[in-house]
Formats: structure tokens, C-alpha cells, sequence
């Protein structure tokens, strides 16, 4: 029997829920397939774990920072096993909401991977079959393997939240945000970290931050070791040695974590026999209404080629939920200032163009405007670090095109300064403005 839906969604983590519960929201009837549970990778094995595991480094630190400035206390030593308990307490309980919610509002979920027929129809292995007129592919994205000997012998970061206890000497291969922000993670709980990078860390983001960055992060032990490609990994898990392509080896290492990208998940539903296009790395290709090349078929969030950032696939769902559903033909969402932070140690936050995407497009119209600065409780407490702040403006307006921050409290303060830039900021904005003093956040309204 074929039940009729309004709008099926093909995967509920932050995409897909966003636009399920959009559309009911506007009065359709929803089915939501999904074998996996509730939240997809941001709520179980991304964004919100990591977080958690990123306070607890940032209150080792602190701990260690008070020490520092006076405070006498004993080293911390951190109960692994009950922070992971309070952890996973939290995401099951994120889950239980999601599953209420989703209650409430009518839609339908299906705890199976759905399979489509045409661009109007599913079929699951169980036999049901639904159709709608509208379908969603939010199906996301999953860590890269790669295929080479012994990679079994690490984990990847879908893997890395069941650890029963944190690796005393780990490798952590990559230069992305998963690579980075775990390195600095594991460091900050007490872990040896060698960062093995086969070219670049953090590309996309400004160069000049990223190598005051690195520069810190080897200044809190990180080992990071570039233009280095791993060919092969040996040994025993809990001794692993890694091969590099140049003849080096690197190790032993209790454990290691391949972070070396993410990959779409878009074969084995369908997409292939109805010509669904996608691009060179499986990622399927839309227009700036998430329109795929097939009537009726829509995609959101990492499954398509635009920034893998859970804001960016929530706001993408709930246009298009708009759009299809709540009979807005012309929403879409914008995306010409998408802030995004690397929670490393310290976090570092960025929106809009890099200087140099900045010179690439406008040339010599480009204004570039840095400051360098010791946090006041660094000073404080004797360090050196300097934070480092970076506006990119355009033009005799000096039309703010690109901000950087790097630094503690970053990623707070980013988001307002995205929402001005969005709006229109300009260096004369900016200039006439009233700081808060004293704060990481006045150090923009300070450039010159």
C-alpha cells in the first residue's frame, strides 16, 4: 500500500528536522525516514560531543591559568568516565525532545533508510512505500576512509566520543576543522598530540591567523608535522607506528585519528537512476532554492556542495520548507555571510572574505586592517600569546567584506559582528561605535 505525504524527508539530522518540522508547521502532512537515530552527526557525533569535550579542555586550562596567577590548587585530573556518562545524558536527552517535538507535530517517522523509485516515491526494505509530491535528501555527510594498510588500526571521529579513556600519545592525521579541533582538544585533557598534515591546516581560513594559530598550538606541546602524507599504519591497536610516503615514520602511538575529510552520502538510495547530478565528490548539486536537476527532488545540508555547517543546513530546510510549502515561491536563504569558528585552543572565528579571496576579487581596492593584543588575563598571569584581530573592508566606503578573529571568546563574539556585516557594516560604523571595556570584542573598534 502507497501512503501519500505532502513532503518526505530523506534523513533527520539538523537539516532534514529543520525542514519536517517547518513544513508542518505550515499545515503539511511530513514523513521522516531515517535508520539512525534522532540528530543526525551535529547532535551524536559532531558539534555537540566535541563541545562538550571543548569546555572540558577550556576548564583544564582555566584551572591551569589560575594556578598561574595564584590560586593554590592541585593539578585536575578529569573522570573520564563520568564526563562521558553526563555527555551521552545530555545527547539522549536532546534525542527525547527531538522525538516529542516531532510528536506533536504529526510527522511520521520512519526508523528506515528509504530507497527512491521515481522523484515521487520510496520504497524502505520492509516493504513501505510513500509518496509526495516534494522529497528532501538530507542524508549529510560521514568520515573519509582511506584505502590503505592498517588504517583499521585508528578510529575516525564518529568513533572518538566512545573512547573509555583518553590516549596518553596520539596522532592525529588531517588539517581540517575535525584534524585541528581535536588536536587541540586532546591536548588540552593532558594528551601528547602529533598533528600530521599532508599540506595545509585550515584552508579557507585567513592565512595570516592560521599560522598565529599553529604558532600557539605548538606552544601548548602540540607536535605539528606538514607536507606529510601517510601511506600506511603498523603494529597493534594501543601501538600503532604510521608510514609516511618520504621514508619517515611516526610513533608509537596509543591511538590515532584519521581526520582527513568527509564524504557525502549520496549513493545506494536512488539518486543515480533517476540522474540526479552531483558533483566530482558525490556531493549533489542544487541551485540557491535547493533545487536538484530533478523536478521534486530538494537537498540541504552536508549531502550538498555548500558549507558543511549545521546553521547552514537548518536555515537552508526551513527556507525551502517555506518555499514549497508555505507558498513563498521566491525564499531562499542568504548565504553571502556565513560565520564559522574552529574551536581550537583558542578558537579561531571567521565571516566573509579571507584578505586574500579579498585581493583575488577587488584588487587594489582592498583595505586591511590588523591588531595584534595579550589578552588582560594572560598578562595577568605572565603569558605571551597575543590574540589577533583582522577586518577586510572595500573600497572609499570601506564596506567591511571580511572579519578574523582569533582568540579567547572568539566564537561569542563573532556573531554580532556577522549580523552588521550582513546588514552593511562599514569602517566608519565601526569607528563611531561605543566599546565595552575591557573586552575581546573592543579590539575591532580599535584598528587602524
Amino acid at each position: 500500500m502507497n501512503e501519500h505525504f505532502d513532503l518526505i524527508v530523506l534523513g533527520a539530522g539538523s537539516g532534514g528536522l529543520s525542514a519536517a518540522q517547518r513544513g508542518a508547521r505550515l499545515g503539511a502532512r511530513v514523513a521522516l525516514f531515517d535508520p539512525d537515530v534522532l540528530g543526525g552527526t551535529c547532535v551524536n557525533r559532531g558539534c555537540v560531543p566535541k563541545k562538550a569535550m571543548w569546555f572540558a579542555a577550556q576548564i583544564a586550562d582555566m584551572h591551569r591559568l589560575g594556578r598561574e596567577i595564584g590560586f593554590d590548587a592541585a593539578p585536575l585530573r578529569l573522570d573520564w568516565a563520568r564526563f562521558r556518562a553526563l555527555r551521552d545524558q545530555y545527547i539522549a536527552g536532546i534525542r527525547h525532545r527531538y522525538a516529542t517535538r516531532l510528536d506533536l507535530a504529526g510527522i511520521r517517522v520512519i526508523e528506515e533508510a528509504a530507497r527512491l523509485v521515481s522523484n515521487d516515491t520510496v520504497v524502505t526494505a520492509k516493504g513501505m512505500q510513500a509518496s509526495a509530491p516534494h522529497i528532501v535528501i538530507a542524508t549529510g555527510a560521514r568520515p573519509r576512509l582511506l584505502d590503505i594498510p592498517g588504517f583499521e588500526l585508528g578510529i575516525v571521529s564518529d568513533q572518538i566520543f566512545a573512547l573509555d579513556a583518553p590516549p596518553q600519545h596520539v596522532a592525529v592525521i588531517g588539517g581540517g576543522y575535525v584534524a585541528v579541533e581535536f588536536a587541540c582538544v586532546l591536548n588540552g585533557l593532558g594528551c601528547q598530540v602529533d598533528l600530521l598534515v599532508r599540506e595545509n591546516l585550515l584552508t579557507g581560513f585567513d592565512l595570516e591567523l592560521v599560522e598565529a594559530l599553529a604558532v600557539q598550538m605548538q606552544a601548548h606541546g602540540i607536535r605539528i608535522v606538514r607536507n606529510t602524507q601517510i601511506k600506511s599504519a603498523r603494529g597493534q591497536p594501543g601501538k600503532v607506528t604510521l608510514d609516511a610516503t618520504d621514508g619517515t615514520e611516526h610513533g608509537v602511538y596509543d591511538s590515532v585519528l584519521w581526520a582527513v575529510g568527509r564524504v557525502p552520502n549520496s549513493e545506494g538510495f536512488g539518486l543515480e537512476a533517476l540522474g540526479v547530478e552531483r558533483d566530482e565528490h558525490g556531493h549533489v548539486l542544487v541551485d540557491a532554492y535547493q533545487n536538484t536537476n530533478v523536478p521534486g527532488l530538494y537537498a540541504v545540508g552536508d549531502v550538498t556542495d555548500r558549507k558543511a555547517l549545521t546553521p547552514v543546513a537548518v536555515a537552508a530546510g526551513r527556507a525551502l520548507a517555506d518555499r514549497l510549502i508555505g507558498n513563498h515561491p521566491g525564499v531562499t536563504f542568504d548565504d553571502s555571510a556565513i560565520p564559522s569558528v574552529v574551536f581550537s585552543e583558542p578558537p579561531l572565528g571567521a565571516v566573509g572574505l579571507t584578505e586574500q579571496q579579498a585581493r583575488a576579487r577587488y584588487g587594489n581596492a582592498v583595505n586591511v586592517h590588523t591588531g595584534r593584543y595579550t589578552p588582560l588575563l594572560w598578562m595577568v598571569a605572565g603569558r605571551s600569546e597575543q590574540s589577533v584581530v583582522k577586518l577586510v573592508s572595500v573600497g572609499e566606503a570601506r564596506k567591511v567584506v571580511g572579519i578574523h578573529v582569533l582568540g579567547p571568546g572568539s566564537d561569542e563574539l563573532l556573531q554580532g559582528f556577522a549580523v552588521a556585516m550582513q546588514k552593511g557594516l562599514d569602517w566608519h560604523d565601526l569607528k563611531t561605535a561605543i566599546a565595552i571595556h575591557p573586552t575581546a570584542a573592543e579590539e575591532l573598534l580599535l584598528l587602524h
